[in-house]
C-alpha cells in the first residue's frame, strides 16, 4: 500500500510521478488521517483522423470573401486616421 502525507507532495512529487506511470494507486494522509487517493488517469488511445473530414473542417475556418492586400491596407489607413486623426506634417 503506497501513501504520501500532505507535506511529502513537495519533497517527493518526482516519486509521484512515476508512481502514477506505472499505475499504482496512492493515499495521501493529512494529520495521521487518509484524506484520499491518488489514483492514475487511463491512457486514451487516439483515433486515427478521417482526411476528408479533417479538410472540411478546415474548410470552414477559411475566410468566405478574401481581401487583396490593397484591400486590407485602404481598410487600415482608414483605421488609423479615425484613431489617431491626421498627419501634422
Amino acid at each position: 500500500m503506497n501513501y504520501i502525507t500532505t507535506t511529502e507532495l513537495r519533497t517527493k512529487s518526482s516519486n509521484l510521478v512515476e508512481s502514477l506511470l506505472k499505475g499504482e494507486e496512492i493515499n495521501l494522509i493529512h494529520r495521521s488521517k487518509v484524506i484520499g487517493a491518488i489514483v492514475p488517469k487511463e491512457a486514451s488511445q487516439n483515433k486515427p483522423v478521417n482526411p476528408k473530414r479533417l479538410a472540411a473542417t478546415l474548410k470552414k475556418f477559411e475566410p468566405k470573401k478574401k481581401m487583396t492586400h490593397k484591400e486590407i491596407m485602404k481598410i487600415y489607413e482608414h483605421y488609423m486616421m479615425y484613431r489617431h486623426g491626421p498627419s501634422i506634417y
